[in-house]
Formats: C-alpha cells, sequence, structure tokens
C-alpha cells in the first residue's frame, strides 16, 4: 500500500530485524497477507489500518508483480495507492518506526529493490488522477 503525501512522500515501515522475516530491517510499504475469503482490496485496507491506525476507503490498483528476493521464494505483490488525507494521524503499530520519507532521500534507507519502481508508478498514476 503505498501511501502519498501531496509532496509525493510516501509513508514507509522501518520493518523488524527477525530471522525469518523478508525485508527484515528494511523500509517498505504498510502491507501483508489476504485472510481466507478477503479480497485483495479489503486486505490492503486491513492491513494499513493494522499497521498505521490509518482509515483509507479510496484505494486505487496500482501493479501486481513477482517480488524476487535471494534467499526466498518468490511472491505475488498486489500493490494500490491512495492519498494520505492530511488529517489522520499514523502510528507505528507494526515495525520499529513510520514515516513519511521523501522520495528523493528514498536512496538514503534499506529499500527492497522493487520499491523505486514501484514509487515511481504510484506518482505517475497520482498525476493522472489529480
Amino acid at each position: 500500500m503505498v501511501l502519498l503525501r501531496e509532496d509525493g512522500a510516501a509513508l514507509l515501515q522501518h520493518r523488524d530485524d527477525k530471522p525469518g522475516l523478508r525485508h527484515a530491517s528494511m523500509w517498505v510499504p504498510p502491507g501483508g497477507h489476504a485472510e481466507a475469503g478477503e479480497t485483495i482490496v479489503n486486505c490492503a485496507r486491513r492491513e494499513l489500518r493494522e499497521e498505521t491506525g490509518y482509515d483509507q476507503a479510496d484505494l486505487h490498483w496500482l501493479t501486481a508483480f513477482e517480488d524476487r528476493e535471494e534467499g526466498w521464494p518468490p511472491y505475488r505483490l498486489t500493490v494500490f495507492w491512495a492519498w494520505y488525507d492530511g488529517l489522520q494521524p499514523v502510528q507505528c503499530r507494526e515495525g520499529q518506526a513510520l514515516e513519511f520519507i521523501e522520495r528523493a532521500n528514498a536512496g538514503m534507507y534499506p529499500i527492497p529493490d522493487y520499491l523505486l519502481e514501484v514509487w515511481d508508478l504510484a506518482l505517475k498514476a497520482s498525476k493522472k488522477e489529480s
């Protein structure tokens, strides 16, 4: 779930550094696994709310792809994007930290290989939406 601020910053979560955790200790968008019988869009809303306390009804499908990380089996990611309303607070409910990070500063953080491409897709889609 790529939650964008008006300035193009995205909300990222600093993952815990635990053995057996995919992208451990990296900065990633909030997200997670769908529960049995749950639609992918409802999963995105629920995961965003569970991990950040933020409720967002207006999600936009962005992309789906195979996340390939060395030492891990391929994993299908479906990504949505949405605008941050600037009103609701966000809270770190999972991981080490939660921050809006500016795109220009993303290279200063440990991030998965796919993140910049997905972020840029979200920025492009948001410009079309505006």
